[in-house]
């Protein structure tokens, strides 16, 4: 039978209508014709939720993969989940939990892991005071992710963990068997404050140069490395160097007005109890500072605050 006759033919003893089909009958005739166009030309047809057949074009019919210059998703570690389940877990006051999650990924060499249980133990957060375990997390990472690149996220961490130790290091830990070492905290220091550029650890490093601890007094030098760190916004930094601009030391010539500028930057953001000392200091230059400094330090600090705006 071919389709596309119009005569009037009786099927299943009734008379089609005047196209010479049923509905049923065009509706089979369309599903045949299709089927040997596919065969004929071999291209794939699919049929339609109501049971009409269509073609497919050539990307429908090709496996459903990203082009290669497309990043696919990084697939997530079971250290790393633990790390966030920990964190998770401590920001709900879970601390067991937590203590257990970070546990876990510390053990599998998760620098973040170490870095914050080393800070929970150091602090007393959530447990007791622990400066052995402390100490101990904190050289895990030392040891392990020392030449890190600088200026990641991570490296952060591992250079807040050489100050840690560096800390350590001028008290000692009697119970961990780390006895006080002021040329090694002033190594910690160090090594933190050039290589990673940290601010806390140029800080620490410029403060063992002016109190000469763990090696020679050498002013000259802890104005450098303070500078570095006051540049940075360190205010107990800019608290130092502005007592040693303004008193002056040998090998640094007395500069009082921009002394005064940092001092005043230090007292601006010296909130804690502890920060007393910050304060006292910018109160007695301030009292022994001439009309002629105050006013040059104030324009220092305008000059100060439009460059830090940038």
């Amino acid at each position: 039978m071919i389709c596309g006759e119009t005569t009037t033919i009786r099927q299943a003893g009734r008379t089609t209508g005047r196209f010479g089909r049923t509905a049923g009958s065009r509706r089979a005739c369309a599903v045949a014709l299709a089927g040997v166009v596919a065969a004929c030309l071999s291209v794939p047809v699919a049929y339609a939720f109501d049971g009409s057949t269509q073609q497919l074009q050539p990307y429908e019919t090709q496996p459903m993969t990203p082009p290669a210059n497309v990043p696919l998703a990084p697939t997530v570690r079971p250290v790393d989940e633990a790390f966030r389940t920990g964190a998770q877990a401590l920001r709900a006051g879970q601390t067991a939990k937590g203590i257990d999650a970070l546990g876990y990924a510390a053990s599998q060499g998760h620098a973040m892991a170490q870095w914050k249980l080393g800070r929970i133990y150091a602090d007393g957060d959530g447990v007791k005071r622990d400066d052995a375990k402390a100490f101990d997390y904190f050289s895990k990472i030392a040891n392990t992710h020392a030449e890190d690149y600088p200026g990641t996220a991570q490296s952060r961490f591992v250079a807040n963990a050489f100050v840690a130790l560096g800390s350590y290091y001028l008290v000692g830990i009697p119970s961990a068997g780390v006895k006080r070492d002021a040329s090694r905290a002033r190594d910690m220091f160090s090594y933190a404050a050039s290589y990673f550029g940290d601010a806390d650890a140029q800080y620490q490093l410029g403060k063992l140069y002016l109190e000469g601890v763990g090696g020679p007094r050498d002013a000259r030098n802890a104005g450098r490395w303070l500078t570095l760190a006051s540049q940075k916004g360190q205010f107990e930094a800019q608290a130092r160097l502005g007592q040693l601009l303004f008193r002056g030391d040998e090998g640094v010539p007395r500069q009082a007005a921009r002394g005064l500028m940092w001092l005043t930057l230090a007292r601006d953001a010296a909130v804690r109890p502890e920060d007393k000392w910050v304060v006292a200091l910018h109160e007695e230059a301030f009292a022994d500072a001439t009309p002629d400094e105050r006013e040059k330090a104030l324009l220092y600090l305008e000059t100060w605050l439009k460059t830090a705006k940038r």
